[in-house]
């Protein structure tokens, strides 16, 4: 009786060790760099105001006032002309069909999940290398990163993702909800939320999500330049500016 009953205890303790094991069970999905980039839009957009990091993608389109290297697909691709006060709400303007392997490394991180189901427990921090956003306007692009954004100091806008919201199906087997965190840019940190939508593609997971950003606190918050934005802040033409990511995750470790 004895032999059995030490049986049944032992089972029992390895059977909650197993359970133990699986409940803190880690699974590690890492950005896959060429399939994954960022982009940022202002809105109103001015028909000009909008970047990404991958502009090879055949999707993306620059905007009005571009450079003489841009102008194959000025003819190509039937980008927009003319400035105007345009208030979007198709945000981003050019959002990609499907991912392809077209992107220079400017979007890097990695997340962490107890389930790759619910996605609970998820952790982990997406980071975008500034220099590599591009409005198609060298000039313009120069004067962001000199005197807006102040690259050399701040290189980096980073997510810190801290939890994220109960998904729920949106079609197929598409999923979406609310991924919460802290938001790194120029120097300062405040939290943040985004909506979110994931899907799978043969590539690997694929997730979207977008932040937005009321332009008076670029300056107020973020402490970029008065001087620098101009108008555009100064003159309240700007309403929002909402930066975002569109990334493939795929597994690296379990």
């Amino acid at each position: 009786m004895r032999a059995a009953s030490f049986l049944r205890m032992s089972a029992v303790a390895f059977a909650a060790t197993l359970f133990a094991a699986r409940a803190q069970a880690q699974y590690t999905l890492t950005i896959d760099q060429p399939l994954s980039l960022a982009w940022w839009q202002m809105n109103p957009h001015l028909s000009h105001l909008w970047a990404t990091t991958c502009p090879s993608e055949p999707s993306w389109r620059p905007g009005e006032g571009r450079s003489i290297s841009w102008a194959q697909q000025f003819l190509s691709m039937r980008s927009k002309t003319g400035y105007a006060n345009v208030k979007d709400t198709v945000i981003p303007l050019y959002p990609r069909r499907r991912a392809r392997p077209l992107c220079d490394p400017a979007v890097s991180g990695s997340v962490t999940t107890s389930d790759t189901t619910e996605w609970s427990g998820l952790k982990g921090t997406i980071s975008v290398q500034v220099e590599k956003l591009t409005t198609g306007v060298d000039m313009r692009d120069r004067y962001a990163r000199e005197s807006i954004l102040n690259t050399k100091a701040y290189p980096n806008v980073k997510f810190n993702i801290d939890s994220m919201s109960h998904l729920t199906k949106a079609r197929g087997d598409t999923m979406v909800g609310t991924v919460y965190g802290t938001l790194e840019l120029h120097g300062v940190t405040t939290p943040a939320s985004a909506p979110l939508k994931t899907w799978r593609e043969p590539a690997g997971r694929r997730v979207t999500a977008k932040f937005m950003i009321p332009a008076g606190d670029l300056t107020d918050v973020y402490h970029m330049s008065k001087y620098s934005l101009g108008l555009g802040v100064g003159g309240v033409v700007w309403d929002e500016i909402w930066l975002g990511v569109d990334v493939i995750l795929k597994p690296s470790s379990t």
